[in-house]
């Protein structure tokens, strides 16, 4: 059998056992690689992938490949690779992360010399199970520094070097792309629970509460029906549907027709540097409600420069663009050359940029955030996030 049929089989029996880890490890790219010592997940794009070294995965019985497999996907369901960064003690986290994922993986299934919770409680019994890795990291480092019992242990995983070698790239990332990557992740956890969930199966316990986060939607903090029905004004488009209960009047042979009027609102936002990522996170939650109100919105994301214009998708993920300058010409720019298309110009910014050099030609809507200031000289309507 081939490593591809290995790997197809066993993926296919996680799937069958723990369902939510198998369709899962589905979203991942996978590869061989020769210069991974066991196997790891890795940066990808704005994704993530598993590389697994041939030779390893060779050594393994069928039980041991599904413990592998699952003990990577539990390293990225916990955001370990990103959060990695906030230990000095990279050596030290590593021993903890895997402390703290290898109790959630079936008896029998990890392969021998794995870290277990049990060899180090035989020194340090006042461990509590599944703690989490912040504990465990705190936990062993109070037991080196007094020259504890359980120094030996930890001692004994030191000396087998860095065992997550492929981790090392998340290090120097700055805070922007390690939200866009715990997004990624966010987007890939909340899909494979979708498909779990359509399927009757079961998200398991250690991710429960945390995936049921990721499905509560932020209450809107503006009434956008109400404001965009007194401000947008007219429609941009015009759908007609058949009823199939209703007649033409005009011809009687013919159903009747219903039209309805669509606005078409162009959302400009702002992704210069000076917006946090979690002003990001609100202005797509408010998109979220404007396009809920039963209006086509496009989006346009713009620092100093239009980096993308995209239609906006209900439960699509955005990958967030630009982080440089600020400068608010080009949206409007855009907007005026193509203003017959759209109802009216929304604009999610921070507000911390001078005005565009061209005022807008149509009706225009400043939204500030509620975290900057205030900045009412900007031309055309201006209300501020609370």
């Amino acid at each position: 059998m081939s490593k591809e049929q290995s790997l197809a089989r066993a993926t296919k029996t996680l799937m069958l056992t723990e369902p939510f880890y198998g369709y899962f490890l589905m979203t991942l790219n996978k590869v061989w690689d020769d210069k991974v010592g066991t196997a790891g997940v890795s940066k990808h794009n704005i994704g993530f992938k598993l590389a697994i070294s041939p030779e390893f995965w060779d050594t393994l019985d069928d039980m041991g490949k599904l413990g592998v497999l699952k003990h990577e996907l539990l390293h990225l369901a916990f955001f370990h690779l990103t959060m990695r960064d906030k230990y000095p003690d990279k050596e030290l986290f590593n021993i903890a992360a895997d402390m703290e994922i290898n109790q959630y993986i079936t008896a029998g299934w990890l392969p021998k010399g794995c870290i277990d919770i049990n060899e180090f409680k035989e020194t340090m019994p006042h461990l509590k199970d599944k703690a989490g890795t912040d504990y465990y990291y705190k936990e062993l480092q109070k037991e080196e520094k007094c020259d504890g019992a359980g120094k030996p242990t930890i001692d004994k995983y030191r000396s087998e070097g860095d065992q997550h070698g492929t981790w090392g790239e998340f290090d120097d990332l700055n805070e922007a792309e390690k939200k866009l990557l715990e997004s990624q992740a966010k987007y890939q956890l909340q899909s494979t629970a979708e498909q779990v969930m359509k399927r009757q199966g079961n998200i398991p316990g250690e991710l429960a509460e945390m995936i049921g986060d990721l499905f509560k939607k932020m209450e809107a903090k503006f009434d956008w029906k109400a404001y965009l029905r007194r401000f947008a004004g007219g429609s941009q488009k015009v759908y007609t549907k058949k009823l199939r209960r209703k007649y033409n009047k005009r011809f009687s042979d013919n159903p009747g027709l219903k039209i309805k009027p669509k606005k078409h609102i162009l959302v400009g936002v702002d992704t210069s540097g000076s917006v946090s990522s979690k002003e990001l996170e609100v202005f797509f939650s408010e998109i979220n409600h404007i396009h809920k109100t039963g209006a086509d919105v496009t989006v346009i994301q713009c620092d100093t420069r239009i980096v993308d214009i995209s239609p906006y998708k209900k439960g699509c993920e955005v990958a967030i663009k630009g982080r440089g300058g600020t400068d608010f010409t080009p949206v409007v720019d855009y907007y005026n050359k193509h203003q017959k298309d759209f109802s009216c110009l929304v604009y999610l910014t921070d507000g911390e940029c001078s005005n565009p050099l061209n005022p807008p030609r149509g009706k225009m809507l400043w939204v500030i955030s509620e975290q900057s200031a205030m900045n009412d000289k900007l031309p055309g309507q201006v209300i501020q996030l609370n």
